[in-house]
């Protein structure tokens, strides 16, 4: 059987290949999908890409042999789930690997924000000692809002109890046992927002939580706040963003993704003729976003650690093993 790897780095291609059954005919690709790719993974019944190989319906017509495509990641929207159901494919993901890890990243931004040690960092490197504006907060006896009380949320929670803060949470589902246990308590979304110290996302993104925040409920948030968000840049409204920034809502930001993040990667993209002007507004947006003093941004960077990687691969060779065997597990459903 033809595997496919898509965004594949060296160590990762070992590692996968000393665990696979070498029986299969495994393939490996460092880039992200691109149209002129698809004639060399045409034959491949098995198609494993990470969260910027865009696996589209008009894509999915051109790999006529594909059976299953067995994402590295949690999240799925890179890829037209209905098109694969309708064309009989099996879209499997990696529901948990790096809750803890996640978890950590969150709080390396929360920190960078509150003590301020980005611009310490570029003040000394410039051979500047001075600690003028570079006066932080204390987290302890700090309201955080997880938005999403999730695994990740979970972790986020035991740790800002370590540091001695209040937890509100906001979640569609609610488990008072955990609740109990770890000294939370649940509310509104927008009671969270006004309420908060710190707000951190951890939501998925879907149709119901595109925009999550957004232009009318920004104001909610409690004056000089910090948002952070680890989860998909979709969750927030750039416009809304910006807003919030340029207005004094917020007094910070820690972001590891941004809402069109693939355009700022690829920028080239953005130079055709045929460029969606949102998708330009956004980018542009971002880019001023990024400039702002207050606002901490990492490249998609929360999940990238040795053991969480390695925990992505292990489930997608299980994974791609179980749907060879004719029991496919942590199959995602259209519409999830």
């Amino acid at each position: 059987m033809k595997i496919a790897f898509l965004e594949l780095h060296d160590w990762e291609e070992k590692y996968l290949r000393g665990r696979m059954d070498h029986a299969h005919d495994l393939v490996a690709f460092r880039e992200v999908l691109e149209d002129k790719h698809l004639a060399l993974i045409a034959d491949a019944e098995i198609i494993s890409p990470f969260i910027y190989s865009k696996l589209t319906a008009e894509r999915l017509a051109k790999l006529p042999k594909l059976k299953m495509v067995a994402t590295r990641s949690t999240g799925f929207d890179h890829i037209d789930v209905a098109e694969c159901t309708k064309r009989g494919i099996t879209v499997c993901n990696v529901p948990f690997y790096g809750e803890n890890t996640v978890a950590e990243h969150t709080f390396a931004l929360i920190l960078a924000l509150s003590r301020k040690v980005h611009e310490a960092f570029v003040r000394v490197r410039a051979g500047n000692y001075s600690l003028d504006g570079l006066r932080g907060f204390d987290l302890k006896g700090k309201t955080i809002g997880v938005v999403g009380a999730g695994r990740i949320g979970l972790h986020v929670i035991r740790i800002a109890r370590g540091f001695g803060m209040k937890v509100l949470a906001f979640d569609v589902k609610r488990d008072s046992f955990w609740a109990e246990v770890l000294g939370f308590e649940y509310a509104e979304l927008n009671d969270v927002l006004a309420h908060s110290d710190i707000i951190t996302l951890h939501a998925p993104y879907n149709c119901h939580t595109h925009h999550l925040i957004n232009r009318d409920n920004i104001h909610q948030i409690k004056r000089g706040a910090i948002l952070i968000n680890t989860a998909r840049g979709g969750l927030v409204n750039t416009d809304a963003l910006l807003q919030a920034l340029e207005q004094g809502i917020l007094a910070g930001a820690g972001l590891d993704v941004l809402e069109g993040e693939e355009s700022i990667y690829e920028e080239s993209a953005l130079l055709g003729d045929a460029v969606n002007p949102e998708k330009l507004r956004v980018a542009i947006q971002n880019h001023v976003v990024l400039k702002k003093p207050n606002v901490v941004f990492t490249p998609h960077n929360a999940f990238n650690s040795q053991e969480a990687l390695e925990r992505i691969l292990d489930t997608t060779t299980e994974n791609i093993a179980a749907f060879i065997a004719g029991t496919p597990k942590n199959v995602v459903q259209h519409g999830a």
